[in-house]
């Protein structure tokens, strides 16, 4: 890595796929790949394959060089079973071993099972502002664009067997395997894999198949297109078909021996490439999604996350840690903090004391070398938007006249300068905030709890209701609350505060919560009493 990149992992990826290009003395448009399998609702796991060339296709577009990243759809390999979640009938069990692309659609909305699991993620990744190019495997191999590769492979079986054996347990010794072909046909009968190849005939490329459905046949290679090379084999095989200067994969095909060591190995003895520039990736976890349906028994989907978080904001969870670390998507309480962190960095990267590194992943998660994502044009804080969406259950009246009192100096024309934000809020307090966690305002005052106040509790109630008017905003109800324990103490308003102040504040709180909502938790204090309004607060806490 480049010294000066230290800390940011997409810039010096892009200096190693520059330097490595340099040395080969290759040319032309750098490829940065991504492979997807779309077997099933393609999850938030998945994206890491392809946000991690993403950002340095990206970057390598950012300093003015020809990139193409690619996504290439595994949608040629066949169905191994049915995802969790997805209620089929028993007859579809007769689809498994077939092409992605030949099983019917589950829900009939798509032209094939492939299809129906691409949809989602192409829009989301145009939400995310990813582009790229999208090749089928299936058209690939169908086309015949592989046919050259693949009746090389075969004719260089044993070479490939070989360098297979340095690295299988099984057979330690490292010795050819007669019986081993890197190609497996689809069935001509029953358009399933569960075939055996026989023999082939490397002069006329015949190769003679059985299928366990019975069926036997023999094909021509050179003129058929009816099958693929094993996943080990394809995958080298298509970086020298692209010509892939970086790419990425999952930590279990990038320890030693594992499938990116074995197709380093092939693609320079087989088929006279190189192995890409290449950088592991780690497990992608989330948090608080019991409630996600859609890809029920699985992990969260983009589509999913994208509900929930900001388009920039999940763009910046997987840019701004280095790909070999585990990240986790909040849809619990933690997307909170998580909205927290990112609105911190905003106000530290425009003050100009943000590290280099934050400055650029935050650069990255906003924009893309074509141009900038849209925003929301008043990102107020996501706490403040989930309070009001929570307490006002989102009606658009009440909604409005609360942020417009939040931001009184600067107030809000529509509730669309506070959007897209304000609808991930509403989103996340109806999808995923616990019914317990609910916010349920008293419908009438608690009158035994207010004759049973005693006179500090009372004066304290008194002077909140006399400076209601005079501190109706954000900060102004806030230096009220935080001041009452003040006056009643006979200290200053910037009196320090003492541990005997902070229980003091504490008690006040409690008994607020208490009046407002019956409970001694709430939202944000300030929030709550915006939303409630002058009038409502004064029958809540008003003493008879």
């Amino acid at each position: 890595m480049a010294g000066g990149n230290q800390g940011d992992w997409v810039a010096a990826a892009a200096d190693r796929v520059i330097a490595e290009a340099e040395r080969r003395g290759t040319g032309g448009t750098l490829v940065c790949a991504s492979g997807i399998s779309p077997s099933g609702p393609v999850h938030l796991g998945n994206l890491r394959e392809i946000m991690v060339p993403h950002f340095v296709a990206d970057e390598l577009r950012r300093r003015g060089l020809d990139c193409r990243h690619i996504l290439s759809w595994d949608d040629y390999d066949r169905l191994r079973k049915v995802p969790a979640g997805l209620r089929l009938p028993d007859s579809f069990a007769e689809q498994l071993g077939r092409p992605l692309s030949a099983v019917p659609d589950p829900c009939g909305e798509h032209a094939s099972w492939a299809e129906h699991f691409k949809a989602p993620l192409r829009a989301a990744l145009a939400e995310l502002g990813v582009e790229l190019t999208e090749i089928s495997q299936t058209e690939q191999y169908t086309s015949g664009a592989y046919r050259t590769q693949i009746t090389h492979a075969m004719r260089e079986r044993a070479r490939i067997d070989a360098v297979l054996g340095r690295h299988r347990t099984a057979a330690p010794s490292g010795e050819p395997t007669s019986a081993y072909y890197p190609y497996k046909p689809y069935c001509a009968a029953c358009g399933r894999d569960t075939t055996t190849v026989e023999s082939f005939d490397p002069v006329s490329t015949d190769t003679a198949y059985r299928c366990a459905c019975g069926h036997r046949d023999v094909i021509r290679l050179a003129e058929a297109d009816g099958g693929k090379l094993v996943w080990k084999v394809d995958w080298p095989m298509r970086w020298a078909h692209e010509g892939v200067a970086f790419e990425t994969g999952g930590v279990d095909h990038s320890s030693p021996g594992s499938s990116f060591t074995v197709g380093s190995q092939l693609v320079r003895e087989v088929f006279g490439g190189h192995p890409p520039v290449y950088l592991g990736f780690s497990f992608v976890g989330s948090s608080g999604t019991a409630k996600l349906s859609s890809s029920a028994g699985g992990a969260p989907t983009p589509g999913e996350a994208l509900r929930i978080l900001e388009a920039p904001l999940l763009r910046w969870i997987y840019g701004r840690r280095q790909p070999r670390q585990a990240i986790t998507v909040a849809f619990d309480q933690e997307v909170l903090r998580l909205y927290d962190e990112w609105d911190a960095l905003g106000r530290k990267v425009a003050a100009g004391t943000a590290e280099p590194a934050e400055a650029a992943a935050r650069e990255r998660a906003v924009g893309t070398a074509a141009g900038p994502l849209p925003a929301t044009e008043r990102p107020l804080p996501f706490r403040l938007l989930a309070s009001v969406a929570d307490l006002t259950g989102g009606d658009p009246a009440q909604t409005l006249r609360i942020l417009r009192e939040v931001g009184a100096d600067r107030p809000l024309d529509s509730l669309d300068q506070a959007r897209p934000r304000l609808d991930r809020a509403r989103a996340w307090v109806d999808g995923h905030l616990p019914a317990a966690e609910r916010t349920r305002v008293r419908t009438e005052p608690d009158r035994e709890r207010l004759a049973a106040l005693t006179p500090g509790q009372g004066a304290a109630l008194d002077l909140l209701l006399d400076g209601l008017a005079g501190h109706w905003s954000l900060d102004g109800l806030t230096a009220l609350l935080y001041g009452i324990p003040k006056r009643l103490a006979g200290l200053e308003p910037d009196a320090p505060a003492t541990p005997e102040l902070k229980r003091a504040q504490r008690e006040l709180f409690v008994l607020l919560y208490e009046l407002l909502v019956g409970r001694a938790t709430g939202p944000r204090l300030p929030t709550l009493l915006l939303v409630l309004g002058q009038e409502r607060i004064k029958e809540l806490i008003t003493r008879q």
